[in-house]
């Protein structure tokens, strides 16, 4: 009789302004740049046994400014600089659409738009990963609204944390980079796990 594997835990993390900087419409691989001690952050986030998936809107595709190969080899040079730093993705989700703009099948209301579940539905069918053990980190609201609908822990980066921001009940830790949100995981980790 065999028993069903156990689901991996991931973190999904958003791309632009919390693994690379935020340029605005991404379209050229010379524009890739990772910030500091994202590496690392994936290393110790790997360490603990997550799976780390990226989970991206990329209307630039709809709004005709690059195409989904361009996006698949800014992808690759992505995947190549975070190998060089010994650190390493499980997967990369994007989505094409955008609901008011856009050019052909692009311009859509899709399910994978965050903060719609759709790529962590087929990240979660691909990678065999159970989304309420997850976390996700991101510097959007989306990111923390698809952390709420699928039952995941959200942490928020706010780079420049402003006085009065974010109210202090707030439901999502707020922190200012990746590597503190992989040291607030860990730390829930233990906190959760008694150790």
């Amino acid at each position: 009789m065999s028993r069903e594997a156990k689901k991996a835990p991931a973190i999904f993390l958003d791309r632009d302004g919390t693994l690379i900087r935020d340029v605005g419409y991404l379209y050229r691989q010379e524009q890739v740049e990772i910030l500091p001690r994202v590496a690392e952050a994936i290393r110790l986030l790997r360490g603990q046994g997550f799976l780390l998936v990226v989970v991206t809107n990329q209307s630039a595709v709809a709004r005709g400014r690059l195409t989904e190969e361009e996006l698949g080899r800014i992808h690759d040079a992505l995947n190549a600089r975070l190998a060089q730093d010994g650190a390493q993705l499980d997967g990369i989700y994007y989505c094409p659409h955008h609901p008011t703009e856009g050019v052909g099948p692009y311009h859509s209301e899709c399910d994978c738009r965050k903060p719609n579940t759709g790529m962590i539905v087929k990240a979660v069918a691909d990678l065999g990963l159970d989304s309420s053990s997850s976390y996700v980190v991101g510097d959007q609201t989306s990111d923390m609204e698809l952390a709420d609908r699928i039952g995941a822990k959200g942490v928020r980066i706010a780079r420049e944390l402003v006085v009065g921001g974010d109210s202090p009940g707030s439901k999502h830790p707020v922190v200012t980079d990746l590597w503190q949100a992989a040291e607030w995981i860990v730390g829930d980790l233990k906190q959760s796990s008694g150790r």
